[in-house]
């Protein structure tokens, strides 16, 4: 009988010893994907100063981060809607689309605004002027043909200049090229891509040539700056993940105030974390340019949704701004 209560007394010990670690075990791995390019920076910051992390522990939450690098939106989409990815991040167009299209099943809504900058339409043609110079001979770059949110500029700057129904007269002269492959192939000047739609910091590298100029400006297309890229997940993950979205947002926000307090480190973690051959000095002063807004705050994503709506892209149409994003950020001054 003694030793028989001995074992229990033992088994109970080792019992209370196994405990915390199975509790400390049940670690969350949170998938998260991001693009190329300075837009994501705070995604980066995030990234590399762990801030996911640090923000969960706060709220008793053991999370651990998968990121994956996609080079446009529409794949991301797919990784969503397979249940391979738990944040995507990427322009309005994708987040616009993935928003129709699952309304009455998986129900992907934006979680925050990541920055409003503007993107350049640049050609090494010192023939195209405007967008009506571009020719049969000329050939655009841009991440995702007709969805990305390049592409839909491009669209909303030509019904604008051809006029109504015209949206697409130049969709036949795009090409989807990530960031990175567009400035290269118009920059070697031996492809047929003459034009590329991108964003920084590949469309301030092609103007520091001198062969290169800027025939189209977003913030002009669409009268003032615009959110370029934003943060998307499914209902299901926001519904049963409420603290983990709590995390990332307070990260986010965080990563977002570095940014602002500490612009030469921001840009020397960028350009360590993206093996860049850009200077940290040149990507400090990116960062800098009043036009690069880091924010939360949606702008102008009514503007593409209405167009898109329009021209049979979207359906429904939203009915303010506030439909296309979570309530945790509906609180702010969005458009």
């Amino acid at each position: 009988m003694h030793s028989s209560r001995r074992w229990i007394i033992s088994a109970l010990a080792a019992l209370a010893v196994l405990l915390p670690v199975t509790a400390q075990a049940q670690t969350k791995t949170v998938r998260l994907a991001k693009q190329f390019g300075i837009s994501y920076l705070p995604l980066t910051i995030m990234e590399q100063k762990q801030l996911l992390e640090a923000h969960g522990k706060r709220l008793g939450l053991d999370l651990k981060t998968e990121w994956v690098v996609f080079t446009s939106g529409a794949p991301m989409n797919e990784a969503i809607i397979s249940g391979n990815l738990d944040f995507a991040s990427g322009g309005v167009g994708p987040l616009l689309t993935i928003w129709g299209k699952t309304r009455t099943n998986l129900g992907v809504k934006g979680v925050s605004a990541l920055n409003s900058m503007p993107l350049y339409l640049n050609t090494i043609n010192p023939n195209v002027k405007t967008i009506k110079d571009f020719t049969d001979k000329d050939r655009i770059a841009l991440p995702a043909v007709k969805v990305s949110i390049q592409a839909i500029t491009l669209q909303i700057a030509a019904e604008k200049e051809f006029g109504p129904g015209q949206h697409g007269k130049l969709d036949a002269l795009t090409a989807s090229l990530g960031h990175p492959d567009g400035y290269a192939a118009m920059m070697s000047g031996k492809s047929e891509i003459s034009g590329h739609f991108t964003s920084a910091p590949f469309m301030y590298q092609e103007l520091d040539d001198k062969r290169v100029h800027k025939v189209l400006d977003s913030y002009e297309v669409l009268g003032g700056p615009h959110t370029f890229n934003v943060i998307w997940a499914t209902t299901k993950f926001h519904d049963e993940n409420p603290k983990v979205v709590e995390a990332f947002i307070a990260a986010l926000d965080d990563a977002m105030k570095q940014i602002a307090a500490n612009p030469a480190e921001a840009a020397a973690i960028w350009v360590k974390a993206e093996n860049s051959k850009l200077s940290a000095a040149y990507i400090e002063k990116l960062i800098r340019l009043p036009e690069n807004e880091w924010t939360m705050v949606p702008k102008k994503v009514m503007v593409y949704a209405e167009f898109m709506s329009r021209i049979g892209m979207l359906s429904p149409k939203p009915g303010s701004w506030g439909d296309l994003f979570f309530p945790e950020i509906q609180k702010l001054p969005g458009s």
